[in-house]
């Protein structure tokens, strides 16, 4: 396996959180002008079917697996689970929390996906080798950084910057009033979004074509929120978009959040794992820290970086445990399942997400 193709599913993984972070960003602005949360995701979901759709049939048509009813129903029930209440859950923690407090709070979610990885067989622990006791201490530090993200808040250690201090002190009090309401959405939001990564590795090997995939699973995101809005919340007029910021949001948020970054996560999840894929997330926290502060004006509390200190370093000893484990594995199977992989698909994404010259053909 030469280096491009090793480094190939860490740079994808870089662009996703990227793309992942700006949305985050971007949800944050208009869910504070009071955008509807389940209109978001409809809004959101339906342009990524859209965008998605054309580009799954030019490019998978020769390649495609022929869909049965069983798979239908994995998809179903993965995109209520893992995106529709995903996305409900993080929406909710997202507007009683800041974007950085939410994105620090899901960089648990590979040690969600680890421990539903363990649970399912697909992930093993070997306590007698250095491998397996890594994993077993970064998961125990990441859940130690978790409770103290949702426990200790802290005084804040930024200025915030904003003129309007009257809006900035009733802002402040209704976040402290609600930060453990939206640590517990956010919790929920991992759980779920954990288990889509296990269900989507078993998923794309019953069927391997991640734009197909990915178009199927946004359609029905869309009728499943849209549903679920009628159900809970029946305001009509707040379906209609207001203003510039809130269309390019939902556009960008659909076409790039949940249409390429999902794709890329597909491919990476088939590539390396479900595990290796969610190790990545402290990358939308570190992106998202910089628009935060940057752009929002968020301040950014002494709980929120001990917590998210302990829950990297976590993450990174987790991962190197992971990457030891694989580097014990057998070299020649290695190379085997790499060249086994969907060469046309993996071009694909390349064409679609940015890949620097030298590593276009993973």
């Amino acid at each position: 396996m030469n280096s491009h193709t090793q480094w190939n599913p860490v740079l994808m993984m870089v662009a996703v959180n990227f793309g992942l972070a700006t949305v985050n960003v971007l949800l944050k602005k208009i869910l504070d002008q009071g955008l509807n949360h389940l209109v978001i995701i409809t809004y959101r979901q339906s342009i990524s079917a859209i965008f998605v759709a054309p580009i799954a049939y030019f490019w998978e048509r020769k390649s495609r697996y022929k869909l049965n009813f069983l798979i239908l129903c994995q998809l179903f029930f993965s995109a209520f689970i893992g995106v529709t209440l995903a996305q409900y859950f993080f929406l909710l923690g997202l507007e009683y929390t800041t974007a950085t407090f939410s994105c620090a709070f899901t960089n648990m979610v590979p040690v969600g996906t680890f421990l539903l990885a363990l649970t399912f067989g697909l992930e093993k622990v070997n306590l007698k080798s250095l491998a397996g006791r890594a994993k077993v201490l970064g998961t125990i530090v990441c859940i130690g950084g978790a409770m103290l993200l949702a426990l200790y808040k802290g005084k804040p250690l930024t200025d915030s910057h904003i003129p309007d201090r009257a809006n900035m002190m009733v802002s402040t009090k209704k976040k402290e009033k609600y930060w453990a309401i939206g640590s517990m959405f956010l919790t929920l939001g991992i759980l779920v979004w954990s288990s889509w990564f296990v269900m989507q590795a078993r998923i794309s090997k019953r069927y391997p074509c991640q734009y197909s995939s990915t178009a199927i699973t946004s359609f029905f995101v869309a009728i499943q929120s849209a549903i679920m809005s009628l159900i809970i919340d029946r305001d009509l007029p707040g379906w209609v978009l207001k203003g510039k910021l809130e269309i390019v949001t939902v556009t960008y948020a659909g076409m790039v959040g949940s249409g390429l970054c999902y794709v890329g996560m597909s491919w990476c999840v088939k590539r390396r794992g479900p595990v290796f894929t969610s190790a990545f997330t402290p990358f939308i926290q570190i992106f998202v820290g910089i628009f935060d502060f940057s752009i929002l004006h968020e301040p950014i509390y002494l709980g929120s970086v001990l917590g998210s200190a302990l829950v990297i370093i976590g993450l990174y000893v987790l991962l190197w445990g992971k990457s030891k484990e694989i580097e014990e594995c057998d070299p020649m199977k290695q190379a085997q399942v790499a060249d086994q992989d969907d060469q046309s698909i993996i071009n694909a994404v390349s064409r679609v997400i940015p890949i620097p010259v030298g590593s276009a053909n993973p």
